[in-house]
Order: structure tokens, then sequence, then C-alpha cells
């Protein structure tokens, strides 16, 4: 197959007309938000969207997660589309008539409209099976917020055997409307949890001289962190190290024996990741050292660097001009220093993340509340959007338009 069988209108009229439903099924996701592996409300949701289709269903043990298998008629490529289901904790504050009815739960980062999506894109596709040279799998992946979901559901099986490419939208308030943008190469961070715990000797706060006060020291480790990464880490290859916590003590006038650092390392490369890991432990150490305390450091492996093959790019930027005209495409200059949980699925085959503009109506993109605040909102209206480039990037993956 040399040529795309459907035309752009196929999928630009698709997603319009899935719109409402997609609107409907974000909304109910929305109010009912879950945290985690296990998303038995959202996860019945989503099979309740599918009812029906011409589907094969797969569950692991691991995660309540599914991967609905599509196949077409001709025994072609096998390609992956992925959509997460879980939310964030916190406490959501938009005012909005679907707001979440659990406390210290929100779909804060959009998850809600990536599910709707992929279900308006796997009802779209199975109109139109009879047209598919080959399968497409869509991924509805929960545990996306820092619970390793992709690579559970990757261990369990689902995925096996690994399909030729794979492809996932991820909505951004702060990207222009219904605009398409990714890059090739990095597109997003690693992502590892620095736990440091510096022991000092406890005393009365009176008398500083017969205690060593591990506060000063932790506090002196933070420093001496952002003097390492501007001097140590090169611009090309950059990272970020951030101490987000400091934990000591119990009141105002004893002097603790243990002041505990908890941080987040971001890097673009596994070089770097494992430099940087390095630097951390011996600067820690050896402050601490410094002054005659000790430190231990550990570190929580976190998600590998999302890498979006350039083949794979080149295609969504045709296929969005294509389905939206020349401006329904932005080549992102430089990654952005968040870490998704796709990048599991993109070590194992080509393809891509690309971010879909949802700043709401009359918002400014550069302004409007981000991704993980509790006020964040979306145009829904971009869903359509969003299910035709599914739809449209499925079927070019499959078609001799992607070479593998």
């Amino acid at each position: 197959m040399n040529a795309l069988t459907l035309d752009a209108k196929t999928w630009t009229d698709a997603g319009e007309a899935l719109l409402p439903d997609a609107v409907a099924l974000r909304r109910a996701i929305h109010a009912e938000p879950e945290l985690g592996l296990d998303l038995p409300k959202t996860t019945a949701k989503v099979k309740a969207a599918l009812a029906g289709l011409p589907l094969e269903i797969r569950e692991g043990p691991s995660t309540s997660g599914l991967i609905a298998v599509l196949r077409g008629p001709a025994n072609g490529r096998t390609v992956l589309l992925r959509g997460d289901m879980d939310a964030l904790p916190l406490t959501e504050d938009t005012g909005l008539p679907f707001s979440s009815q659990h406390e210290g739960a929100m779909h804060a980062c959009g998850h809600d409209t990536h599910v709707a999506m992929l279900a308006g894109a796997a009802r779209a596709l199975c109109e139109r099976r009879d047209q598919l040279p080959g399968s497409v799998m869509f991924m509805f992946q929960p545990g996306e917020e820092g619970w390793h979901g992709a690579r559970f559901m990757l261990e369990d099986g689902l995925i096996d055997p690994l399909p030729d490419a794979a492809f996932a939208l991820h909505i951004s308030p702060n990207m222009p409307r219904g605009v398409i943008a990714s890059r090739t190469g990095p597109l997003l961070a690693s992502s590892d949890k620095i736990r440091i715990k510096v022991k000092g000797k406890g005393g009365h706060a009176s008398m500083p001289q017969d205690a060593l006060d591990p506060i000063p020291i932790a506090c002196e480790i933070v420093i001496a962190l952002q003097a390492m990464v501007t001097r140590r880490v090169a611009v090309s290859d950059p990272a970020v190290v951030t101490i987000a916590q400091i934990d000591s003590g119990t009141t105002d006038n004893i002097i603790p024996e243990v002041a505990r650092l908890r941080g987040t390392i971001r890097t673009l490369s596994e070089r770097q990741r494992e430099a940087v890991m390095a630097q951390v432990e011996r600067v820690a150490t050896h402050v601490a050292l410094a002054h005659g305390a000790e430190a231990e450091v550990s570190f929580d492996r976190g998600f590998p660097v999302t890498v979006c093959d350039g083949r794979v790019v080149d295609l969504a930027e045709e296929t969005a001009r294509r389905l939206f005209g020349e401006q329904g495409f932005i080549r992102m200059t430089h990654p952005m220093m968040g870490a998704e949980d796709f990048s599991y699925v993109l070590h194992k085959v080509p393809g891509a993340m690309a971010f879909l503009g949802g700043a709401p109506e009359g918002g400014d993109f550069r302004t409007c509340c981000a991704l993980h605040s509790n006020r964040m909102v979306i145009d829904e209206s971009v869903m359509a959007r969003g299910i035709a480039m599914h739809c449209a990037m499925a079927e070019a993956m499959l078609s001799d338009a992607l070479e593998l």
C-alpha cells in the first residue's frame, strides 16, 4: 500500500461526529477520578464505551489497564495508540459542574480527555475496519502518574508481540488551541527521586556546640547541589536537580539528630542520568563529612527519557497538516523536563508522543493554569481533533507512508 486509503475529511468528520460522546465520557471520568494502578470505575467506563465493537480485549494481573485489539482484514502491520487513565492526588478547584466528587483526587493532567479521545478513535476505526491494512492496539493505561503502569502492562505481556509503531497524544492547556506539537529525539525527561538522610547529633538548641546540627548541613547540601548542576552539567545535555522537601526536628529548642531531604532529578540522556546520580551522592556525602556528619543517599528510579523516532514525528507532522492545515503542527524547539511512562513503550517500539493544544476558549495559553494545577481546565472541543489525529496516524503508520 503506497497511499492512504481515506482522505483527511473522513477523519475530521468522524472526530466531530464523535465529539458529543467523547465529552460525555470525559466528564463522567472527570467526576470520578481514581489514582494508581487499580481504576475499577474508569476501566468499567472504558469497557462500556467499547461495548459491541469488534475488539479483542486483553487484561493482566498487575493493573486494571486493558489492551483492545482491532484486527483488519489484511495481515499487515500492528500499530499502538495509547491513552492513560489515572488522576492526580489533589483537590479540584475549577468550579466545573462535573468537578471531582472525590476529595483529594482530580484529573488535572488531562488523562480523562486522553481516554475519551482514544475510545472515540476506537469506534471510528472499527467503523472502517474493512479498509485497514493491519491491526490497531488501543492501550488504556492506568498508573502513569509515577506508578509505572506502562511498564507493568509490558511485563504482563499485554503488548506481546510488540507493535511495529506507536503513537500517543497528551493534551496541554499551555499550547495554542487545536495545534499538534512534537519533536524528534528527547521530548520529555527521565524522572528519578532523591532521598538523602543527614545524620548528626541531637542536643539542646541553646548549646549547639555540644551537638552536631544536621539542619545547616542539609541546607548546605541543597546549595551545593545547585552549584554542582551549573558547574558540572553541560547545557547541551541538561539536568534539573530540585530538593523539594526537607524534614527535621520536633520543636524550637531541640537540635534534632536527623534531617531528611527529598527531591527529583530530570535528565535528557541515560548517560547524564547516571552521571548526575553519582554526583549527587558524592556532593551530599562529602558535604556532610566535611562537618563531621554522615549522609545516606538513595534513589528511586522513575521513568526513562521519552525519545521520539524522527520517522514517526515526520509522519505526525504530515498527518496533522493534512488534517488541520499548515498551521496544524508545530515543531518544538526544545524538550520539556516533565516525564512520561509512555517512554517504556518508546524504548521498545519506534514511535512518538505529541501534544494537543487545549487552551480554554478565551484564555491565553501562555498564562492559563497548567497541567497539575487544581484549577486546570481545557477546551473540550479540541478532542474532535484528537480523535481524528489518532485515526489518521493509525492509518498512516499501517501504510507504507511510514518506512520502518
